[in-house]
C-alpha cells in the first residue's frame, strides 16, 4: 500500500515537473490556483508556454488559454498535481498580483467591465423596470404622477441611478482589490459635491459645489482652478478615481511602517485621490463619457437603421460570448447624457425574435421533452426577456432556429433603430419592459419593430424547418429501479456504491432545470467531452445534490468530485467558470472525505446571482472515471427534476 503511494507521488511529481516546464518555469508563473480540475496559471509572458509539450505529458488532458488564465486541466487529480508544484516551486494565488486581468487589450476590457458591472445588474434592471412601469401608469393615469404615492416609488426607482458612483465604487473595489469602505468614502465625495451645501451663495443659502460653480462661481484648490464636473449618475469618474486608490494603497502599504499603516493609508487616500479627482479624473472621464455618448448619437444619426440592424442581429452572438457587457457602460452612460438608451432598443426585436422562433419549435417538434421546454422557455423570453432556457435548451440546440431568430433580429432590430424610440430607464430587454420606451420617438414603430421579429423568426423557423430531436423511449425511474433492483454493499448506513443486478450504473440529475447536451457546452473541455462523457443542467433552483451513493474526494464550493466504492469518478461541477467567484454565491455543505448518499445536498448556490456576475450557472455532471464501464448513456431529455435519470452506465 505504502509502495502505490509512493508510485502515485512519483506519477504527480513528474506531470507537475512537466507542466511547470511547459509553462515556462517558475520565472514565468505570476500566480497559480486550482479548481476541480484544472490548473490556473497567471503568466508573466504567455508566449514563452510550450502548449504542445504540456498537452503531450502523461495526465494532461487539455490545455486552455482563456480570459488571461492558461489552464491546464488534468482531472480529478489536481488537487494532487498541485501540490506537486508547490513542492518543486515557491508558487501561490497571488493576491497581490496588480489590480487588472492580463490577455490582449479586448480580453481584459470585458473582463474589467464584466466584473464591475454584472453584480449590479438586477438591481438595475428591477429599479428600470419599476420606472418603466410608473411611466406606463403616468400615461394611463396622468394625475397620478402628481401623487405623493407616485414620488416614494420613483424615489425607489430613481435612486440607485443618481447613486450609482457609490455602488460602483463597491465592485470597482473588489476589482481593484481596493478597501471598500475607502472607495464607498471616495464615492461619496463625488456625490456630495451635487447633493450638499456648504458654500454661500449670493442669497446666503447653502450651495453644493455644482451648484456654485454652476452659478458663475470660482472654485480652486490650492490655487489650482476647480472644473466641476457632474458625478450623479456617473459611470466613469468613480472608476478611473478607485484604480488609483488601488495603486497608492498599494504603494502605501510597501512603505508606511505596521504602526501607523491602518490609520494613515485611508487618511493619505482621502487626501490625495478626492483632490485629484475633482482637479484631473473627473473632468477628464466626464469628458470621455460625454464622448463615448455622443459616438453612440453620432452613429445613430448616420443611419439609426443600420446601427439597430447590427445590434438586433448579433446581439445573442454577442451573449454567447460573453462580449455584451462592454455595451453596458456605453448604455449607462448614454442615460446618464441624454436621459434614454438608444442601444437598448434594437435589443428588444433581437430577444423577442428567440421567443418567436422557440414558440414555432413548440408547436412543431413531435418529441414531447422538447416541447415541454420550448413552451415555457417562450413565456419566459417573451415577457422577462431570459433567453437562457430559450437559447441553450432549443434555438441554439437545434441551430436553424437559433440563426433564423437572429435574421429576425437584425430585421426587427433596423426598424427599431429607425423609430427613434428608446427606454429611458436601464432595463433588461423583454416584453414587459417595453413601456419603458413609451413616450420617446416613435413608440408604435418600435412596436412594430418587435412584432415583425417576433413572426418572421416564427416563421421561417416553422416553414423552413429544422433537424427535429427524435422521440427516444426512456424508461422511468421507477420502472427501471424495479427492473434492476438495488443492493448495497458493506454495513448499513455505510453510504456505499450504488450496484444494480445487472451490473448497470444510474446516475441521477444532481439539479431541477433543462437538459443540454454537453456539445453545447459554452467551454471547450466540457464540450470535447476530453474530461469524460456527460451532459449539462440549466438549473432552475439553487441545491445541487449527489447523483449517487459516493465519497466526496475532491470539494469545493462550485465543483465536488464524488468515488463510489466500485471506482467510478465522477464530477458535478456548477457554472462555467464559476471558481472565479471566489465561492461567492455558494453554501458549500459536503466536506472532502464525506459520504454522500443520492439525492443527499451537496452544496446551494444562487442561481441569479450567479447569472447576474456575469456567469453561465449550468451544471455540468461528467464520468471522469468510469471504471469497468464501458458505455456512458445520457437517457433524459429536456426538463428533469432532481433525481430523474441522467446518465446509465453500462459494462
Amino acid at each position: 500500500m505504502a509502495g502505490a503511494s509512493r508510485r502515485k507521488r512519483v506519477k504527480y511529481e513528474e506531470t507537475a515537473e512537466g507542466v511547470l516546464r511547459g509553462v515556462g518555469g517558475e520565472s514565468n508563473v505570476k500566480s497559480l490556483e486550482h479548481c476541480a480540475t484544472r490548473l490556473r496559471f497567471t503568466l508573466v509572458d504567455p508566449a514563452r508556454a510550450d502548449t504542445a509539450q504540456v498537452e503531450s505529458l502523461p495526465g494532461v488532458i487539455a490545455v486552455v488559454d482563456k480570459g488571461g488564465q492558461y489552464q491546464v486541466v488534468v482531472g480529478n487529480r489536481v488537487g494532487d498535481v498541485y501540490a506537486a508544484i508547490g513542492r518543486l516551486a515557491d508558487i501561490t494565488a497571488d493576491d497581490s498580483a496588480g489590480p487588472g486581468p492580463s490577455g490582449n487589450l479586448f480580453t481584459r476590457a470585458v473582463e474589467l467591465v464584466t466584473s464591475i458591472f454584472t453584480p449590479l445588474l438586477w438591481i438595475l434592471a428591477s429599479t428600470g423596470l419599476l420606472k418603466a412601469l410608473l411611466a406606463l401608469a403616468a400615461k394611463i393615469w396622468p394625475s397620478f404622477e402628481s401623487t405623493t404615492t407616485y414620488a416614494i416609488l420613483f424615489t425607489a426607482g430613481d435612486a440607485i441611478f443618481q447613486f450609482l458612483p457609490v455602488l460602483l465604487a463597491v465592485t470597482a473595489a473588489k476589482r481593484f482589490k481596493a478597501n471598500q469602505f475607502t472607495s464607498l468614502a471616495i464615492a461619496g465625495a463625488l456625490v456630495y459635491s451635487a447633493t450638499i451645501g456648504v458654500l454661500p451663495g449670493p442669497d446666503g443659502a447653502a450651495l453644493s459645489l455644482k451648484a456654485f460653480t454652476d452659478g458663475g462661481g470660482k472654485l480652486h484648490f490650492l490655487g489650482i482652478p476647480v472644473i466641476m464636473a457632474t458625478y450623479l449618475s456617473s459611470v466613469i469618474p468613480v472608476i478611473l478615481a478607485v484604480y488609483a486608490q488601488s495603486h497608492l494603497e498599494h504603494l502605501l502599504k510597501r512603505v508606511l511602517p505596521d504602526a501607523v499603516r491602518n490609520f494613515l493609508t485611508p487618511l493619505t487616500v482621502m487626501v490625495v485621490i478626492v483632490p485629484l479627482t475633482f482637479l484631473v479624473i473627473g473632468p477628464l472621464a466626464d469628458w470621455v463619457g460625454s464622448g463615448l455618448s455622443d459616438g453612440v448619437d453620432w452613429l445613430w444619426a448616420l443611419s439609426p437603421a443600420v446601427g439597430g440592424a447590427v445590434v438586433g442581429g448579433f446581439w445573442q452572438v454577442f451573449v454567447i460570448f460573453g462580449v455584451h457587457w462592454g455595451l453596458v457602460p456605453l448604455m449607462v452612460q448614454d442615460l446618464s447624457t441624454s436621459g434614454v438608451i438608444e442601444l437598448l432598443a434594437p435589443i428588444f426585436p433581437a430577444v423577442l425574435a428567440q421567443g418567436g422562433a422557440t414558440f414555432a419549435v413548440s408547436l412543431k417538434t413531435r418529441n414531447r421533452a422538447l416541447k415541454g421546454v420550448a413552451g415555457p422557455a417562450t413565456v419566459s423570453t417573451l415577457l422577462a426577456g431570459i433567453t437562457e432556457p430559450a437559447i441553450y435548451g432549443v434555438t441554439l440546440r437545434l441551430k436553424k432556429p437559433f440563426v433564423f431568430a437572429c435574421i429576425a433580429g437584425a430585421v426587427g432590430g433596423a426598424i427599431a433603430g429607425a423609430s427613434g424610440s428608446a427606454p429611458n430607464a436601464f432595463v433588461l430587454a423583454g416584453g414587459l419592459t417595453l413601456s419603458a420606451a413609451v413616450g420617446v420617438g416613435n413608440f408604435a414603430v418600435l412596436l412594430i419593430g418587435c412584432g415583425v421579429a417576433v413572426v418572421l423568426a416564427f416563421a421561417l423557423t416553422y416553414f423552413a424547418g429544422f433537424k427535429d430531436v427524435p422521440e427516444t423511449a426512456v424508461p422511468t425511474q421507477a420502472a427501471d429501479r424495479n427492473e434492476a433492483p438495488r443492493t448495497d454493499a458493506g454495513t448499513e448506513g455505510a453510504g456505499t456504491a450504488t450496484l444494480v443486478r445487472t451490473t448497470t450504473l444510474e446516475i441521477t440529475t444532481p439539479v431541477t432545470g433543462t437538459v443540454v447536451a454537453l456539445a453545447d457546452l459554452p467551454d471547450k473541455v466540457f464540450a470535447s467531452g476530453a474530461l469524460g462523457q456527460g451532459v449539462g443542467v440549466v438549473p432552475d433552483e439553487g441545491q445541487v445534490r449527489s447523483p449517487l451513493d459516493a465519497t466526496v474526494v475532491t470539494a469545493m464550493p462550485h465543483a465536488y468530485g464524488l468515488r463510489t466504492d466500485a471506482g467510478v469518478e465522477l464530477l458535478v461541477h456548477v457554472g462555467i467558470d464559476t471558481v472565479r467567484l471566489d465561492g461567492e454565491h455558494f453554501r458549500p455543505i459536503a466536506t472532502e472525505g464525506m459520504r454522500v448518499r443520492e439525492g443527499e445536498v451537496l452544496a446551494e448556490f444562487d442561481t441569479e446571482a450567479i447569472r447576474a456576475a456575469g456567469y453561465n450557472p449550468v451544471t455540468v455532471v461528467v464520468v471522469i472515471a468510469p471504471a469497468d464501464y464501458s458505455t456512458v448513456e445520457v437517457t433524459a431529455s429536456g426538463h428533469v427534476r432532481a433525481d430523474d435519470r441522467l446518465l446509465l452506465l453500462t459494462p
